[in-house]
Formats: C-alpha cells, sequence, structure tokens
C-alpha cells in the first residue's frame, strides 16, 4: 500500500503528464505532432509541416512554436493528392481572441475586420505538391495560421486554423501548473498528517520560552 505521500506524488507525476501531452497534441488546433512529425489538418486533408528560421536556424525545423522573430518560411508538403488540384492561401492574423490555443476557425470567423488584424496574407494558388510561403517576423507573441484550400468542383471550403507563438521557451506553462499543484499538494498533507500544527506549536513554544528568558 502506497502512503499518503507516495500517492501525492503519484498524482503529480499522472498530472503532469497530462499536461505535457496536452501542451504537445491537443493544444495546437490543425496541426498535431505525429511520429516526430508535423502535420497539418486541413479538413480532411493533410500534409507534412514544417517551419525554418534560415537566418539564424538554418536548416532546423519546427512544427509550430518558435524561439525568435525573423526571416520564416513556412513549408507544406501535401501528403493527400487533392490539394495539388486546390486554390490554397496562407494568412498570419495577430491574436486578437485571446483565447492563445484554444482559437477555432469559428473564433476567427467573429472576427469584425479580418484583414486589420492580419499581419502577413498569402493569395490563394495552385501548387502541385508543396505550398510555401516566406514572412519575416517584426516582433514576438502569440499568432494564428490560418490555411485555406477550396474544392474546384464542389467550391467547398477546407481550413485549419493553427495558434502559434514567438519567443516560446518550451513547456513553460506546463511547469508552472504543476509546480503549484505540487506546493498545494504537499501543504495539504503537512496540514492532513498533522505535521503543519506541529510546526507552528513548537514555533509558538520557541518564542514563548524566549520571553520567558528576557
Amino acid at each position: 500500500m502506497l502512503d499518503m505521500g507516495s500517492r501525492c506524488l503519484t498524482v503529480c507525476a499522472l498530472v503532469l503528464g497530462l499536461l505535457m501531452r496536452f501542451e504537445g497534441a491537443a493544444a495546437h488546433g490543425g496541426v498535431v505532432l505525429e511520429e516526430d512529425l508535423c502535420v497539418i489538418n486541413v479538413g480532411y486533408l493533410r500534409g507534412h509541416f514544417k517551419i525554418y528560421l534560415p537566418r539564424t536556424r538554418r536548416h532546423q525545423e519546427y512544427c509550430e512554436d518558435l524561439p525568435e522573430a525573423t526571416e520564416t518560411v513556412f513549408v507544406m508538403e501535401y501528403l493527400h493528392g487533392g490539394l495539388g488540384n486546390m486554390a490554397v492561401d496562407f494568412r498570419i492574423i495577430e491574436d486578437v481572441t485571446g483565447l492563445g490555443r484554444f482559437v477555432r476557425w469559428t473564433d476567427v470567423e467573429k472576427i469584425d475586420d479580418l484583414d486589420a488584424v492580419t499581419v502577413f496574407y498569402q493569395a490563394p494558388a495552385v501548387e502541385p505538391d508543396v505550398f510555401s510561403v516566406v514572412h519575416e517576423f517584426e516582433r514576438e507573441g502569440t499568432f494564428v495560421g490560418i490555411v485555406t484550400a477550396r474544392d474546384p468542383g464542389t467550391q467547398r471550403l477546407y481550413v485549419s486554423v493553427f495558434p502559434f507563438e514567438i519567443g516560446f521557451t518550451g513547456f513553460g506553462n506546463a511547469w508552472q501548473l504543476f509546480l503549484a499543484l505540487l506546493i498545494s499538494v504537499q501543504l495539504g498533507y503537512w496540514v492532513m498528517t498533522g505535521r503543519f500544527a506541529r510546526w507552528r506549536q513548537r514555533i509558538q513554544d520557541a518564542l514563548h520560552d524566549r520571553r520567558a528568558e528576557r
């Protein structure tokens, strides 16, 4: 049987795992990490998604979040042949929704003036195998990438929305949450076992003895 302290640590470890899993996969909208490859889902259409910072990071590949604002190359290699026949466009907007990693297409549609918050736009173009764009970011911050593809036959629009950060430093939020959880669980354990009360009593006794000595 695990004692209370071991149970607390086990719970914390499980929560950390969930936080990291959430941070690394589910929280990224239309772009997900699959078997060490970044995959973008544009409706039912899929493609390999890569980001490069050629001036500062050379051939280093990124999935979404970027360490610095600089010249940035976005590359989408089609995994679905249908994308090669569709007009694909790419837009980057400032994240004015306040939703961060939870932003979705329905949230983007609610923005009154999309052009006013657009920092980059590549007009629709038909590319047989690979779609790529280059943009130089001037500042760090939180942005939203939007890829749309229109079926030439049905005129149906397929969309992928992926929020991303520039100036990203890693799993900061997950570790902060884990640390806060760990401290809370430890304090709760001390209270439940009476250790906190014993420490408080010792401090009170020590203060009382000092006063008596005076």
